[in-house]
């Protein structure tokens, strides 16, 4: 198993030299359209993780979840689980450390955390996704896809928070 890779790389550089590809060239051509989409992404990606640090330093967060609270605990779902559903769809980073607080606070082996972890399974961050395909792609208009992702997650949150509660 620890030759697959090796292996596969050995393929494709074979593969190239048969057909008289330069793979080297190819390569190098493939790394700077590769940086070349970093650096266009890279002033959204700031602007995602700044809001994120923004919402949850200035107490928002905390609001929110104290609003929803009641709806949680009606449904027989974690209110503890509040943030990470806000979080996930913005990002996958942000969603770790909140679900390592939920650990933390709950216990590894509470409901809250074992809903948190399969939301981490089963939800995805939307936002990021959208910003880094759209923005490599140039594609700015998707017309319906937000709504049906955010639908997806929301569904995907509360059916692991019921499930695991």
């Amino acid at each position: 198993m620890i030759y697959i890779i090796p292996v596969f790389l050995l393929i494709i550089i074979t593969v190239g030299f048969i057909k008289g590809v330069p793979c080297f060239d190819s390569f190098v051509k493939g790394a700077q359209n590769g940086a070349m989409t970093i650096v266009r992404l890279v002033p959204s990606l700031i602007g995602l993780i700044v809001a994120i640090g923004v919402f949850r330093a200035s107490g928002a967060l905390d609001i929110i979840v104290e609003l929803f609270r009641p709806i949680m605990e009606k449904i027989g779902a974690s209110a503890d689980i509040l943030p990470l559903i806000m979080i996930r769809p913005v990002s996958g980073s942000a969603s770790l450390a909140t679900l390592r607080d939920i650990i933390v606070k709950c216990g590894a082996d509470s409901p809250a955390a074992r809903a948190a972890c399969v939301m981490m399974g089963s939800t995805e961050t939307i936002f990021y996704t959208m910003t880094v395909y759209a923005g490599s792609s140039g594609i700015r208009k998707m017309p319906g896809v937000l709504p049906a992702a955010l639908t997806a997650n929301l569904v995907s949150a509360v059916a692991a928070g019921l499930i695991c509660s």
